[in-house]
């Protein structure tokens, strides 16, 4: 075989190869971004972003978005930041510096044992057998609380709209509102 055919087949066959791992490529990635793209929720927080850590680690970590005022009706030093893609929500922190995660409000991207934005009731206590349901919000905020306690999977909060009858908010370790 004389070198310009060599280095012909050579070329092929390192193409063939390329084109083999780009076409396995897309079919293996699915199983991986699933996993990645399901954030879990739990009591002590939510991806990284976790109950009593500081405003900075999470800052330096890329989990939160710029740190600004919170709401009005805690004080004038109150604080709060959005959480960054792939969830939706804010934390709020403790009043004096360090600034320290107080509370977490997820709106969309995270599940807590499977349950998350749009889960009915039934899906709430199918997860979490010893979840309480209250209904003193109803006329309000228009929400219904299901209250997981800390004997029965931590303490965790699903806000149910009562027009929809599905959850629209997950608070961790409760839901704080601010209208």
């Amino acid at each position: 075989m004389s070198t310009p055919s060599l280095k012909r087949l050579v070329g092929t066959t390192v193409a063939v190869v390329g084109a083999g791992v780009i076409a396995v490529g897309p079919v293996a990635a699915p199983a991986h971004t699933g996993l990645a793209a399901g954030k879990r929720i739990t009591p002590s927080g939510v991806d990284g972003v976790k109950l009593g850590k500081t405003y900075e680690r999470l800052r330096q970590q890329g989990l939160v978005k710029r740190i600004r005022k919170g709401c009005e009706l805690g004080g004038p030093n109150t604080r709060s930041a959005g959480l960054r893609a792939p969830l939706k929500g804010q934390v709020n922190f403790t009043l004096k510096s360090p600034r320290r995660v107080t509370d977490i409000t997820v709106r969309g991207g995270a599940k807590a044992r499977g349950v998350g934005i749009g889960a009915k009731i039934p899906g709430i206590k199918a997860a979490y057998p010893k979840a309480k349901v209250d209904h003193s919000t109803d006329a309000v905020f228009e929400l219904t609380l299901v209250r997981i306690p800390k004997n029965g999977g931590g303490k965790l909060q699903f806000g149910v709209s009562t027009k929809t009858k599905k959850v629209t908010v997950i608070g961790i370790p409760f839901i704080a509102f601010c209208e």
